[in-house]
């Protein structure tokens, strides 16, 4: 049985999007992988930051049908870097009962494994459901402050609640409140302001997505706020070069109740639009490391509307900062020229269907970036197939196929040139390609 600290899959509890044929053994070997993750590594492998992906990993490629054998080469791939747990610290862990105690040591990294072990307790004291609605969902100033950092760290801990929501696991909950715990809240300065904002409009004048992507990339303020130079390129460069503005156009999207479901699938059609579409002929075709994760997070959000414990005040607003942060992500890269034709041009150098692209990507040895993108498109091409009519629906029912097998080509074809990163940072900006190997060296 999965509990707070044992991660246990099962066959006939199965995600969002699952490939058929996941046997015993698969299911297994993955449950006791990520058990030992969860037991022996810290969430950030190195000290100022980056992410132990090991839990996406595993999880996407068996829903994806990988073998034992490749779910167990995944894990070694990237168990080597990994960090240990340091020693729950007994004094913290004792202050993070109290309210105030617990805001109080908010950030820090190094309180990952002390939060990890203050909610495993929870979680046993009454249910993962319960304690995320009262440290995400309740309202109070302890859970806004979690909720805000759910969507720091280019959108990991939502990342993470989403394969524990999704999968059901209540470990991988767990490390995800831990893991938001430890990020700071400054994605709050923009996102708190737009949803005061948005009160001011009308829920029936909602732009669409697009609508606002087309208005901020004509916007000259917002192309030349984020610099090259910069740090974080919302942080040092959106909010304090062009925050005002930012807000004003994030607050005008909002949500109806009713539309949760078609809200999500918009959403989700709207960040594979700008990120497979942002490319830079003649450099080859490469996805953005960071639209990649606004890719990669949307495949959660059905999950967590299925979750009958979360009231649709708090659906609603999960979707509204998710859209509004992905408006800003597009803004942090210099507002590229979204190319339609790159995507409906694509010649496959495999051409197949999406269960020969998903084996592709489970033999591809990477931290799981490349997994988790292949099974979100596959997912976004299932739950848009209702609307593609609409023409905020800009991606169509042939283009979905068309963008899997960008993403399987493009970082198989990173492996042919030494030093070359399977993905491009920044692609508005271009130097972000100067390196980039041209097409005809393919």
């Amino acid at each position: 049985m999965a509990t707070s600290s044992k991660v246990q899959l099962r066959t006939d509890q199965l995600p969002e999007y699952y490939r058929e044929g996941i046997t015993k053994e698969q299911t297994q070997r993955t449950s006791e992988l990520l058990t030992r993750n969860h037991d022996r590594y810290h969430i950030f492998f190195r000290p100022g930051g980056l992410h132990n992906h090991i839990a996406h990993h595993l999880l996407c490629i068996w829903a994806l049908n990988a073998s034992a054998e490749q779910i167990q080469k995944n894990y070694e791939t990237n168990e080597g870097y990994q960090r240990a747990q340091p020693a729950v610290d007994e004094k913290i862990l004792k202050e993070l009962s109290d309210p105030i105690g617990f805001l109080n040591n908010l950030t820090p990294r190094d309180n990952y494994h002390t939060f990890l072990q203050f909610f495993r307790d929870e979680i046993d004291r009454s249910s993962w459901q319960e304690v995320l609605q009262k440290y995400v969902f309740a309202g109070d100033d302890r859970a806004e402050a979690m909720f805000v950092r759910m969507f720091a760290g280019f959108l990991h801990p939502l990342i993470h609640l989403g394969y524990g929501v999704e999968f059901r696991q209540p470990a991988i909950v767990a490390e995800a409140l831990a893991q938001a715990a430890c990020h700071d809240d400054q994605i709050g300065k923009l996102l708190l302001p737009a949803e005061k904002a948005a009160k001011q409009y009308d829920d029936t004048s909602s732009k669409t997505i697009v609508q606002l992507l087309d208005t901020i990339h004509e916007d000259e303020g917002l192309r030349s706020a984020p610099h090259w130079d910069d740090g974080n390129k919302i942080y040092d460069g959106i909010i304090p070069r062009a925050g005002d503005r930012m807000t004003e156009l994030a607050a005008q999207y909002h949500v109806k109740a009713e539309e949760l479901d078609e809200k999500t699938a918009e959403m989700t059609n709207a960040v594979c639009y700008y990120t497979a579409g942002a490319q830079h002929p003649p450099n080859m075709v490469m996805f953005d490391f960071y639209y990649m994760h606004c890719v990669n997070s949307s495949i959660f959000f059905p999950a967590f509307f299925k979750q009958a414990w979360l009231s649709t005040e708090n659906k609603v607003r999960l979707l509204e900062w998710k859209v509004r942060l992905d408006l800003a992500m597009y803004a942090s890269r210099k507002c590229p020229d979204i190319r339609l034709d790159e995507i409906r041009d694509y010649k496959p150098k495999r051409p197949s269907g999406w269960d020969r692209i998903q084996d592709r990507v489970c033999d591809f040895y990477d931290e799981g970036h490349a997994s988790k993108l292949v099974r979100a498109l596959a997912h976004g091409q299932k739950i848009c197939k209702p609307y593609e009519h609409k023409d905020e629906f800009r991606i169509k029912h042939d283009d979905w196929l068309q963008m899997g097998h960008m993403a399987i080509d493009s970082v198989e074809n990173t492996e042919k040139f030494d030093g070359v990163a399977h993905w491009v940072r920044s692609a508005g900006f271009d130097e972000a390609w100067k390196d980039i190997p041209l097409r005809a060296q393919l």
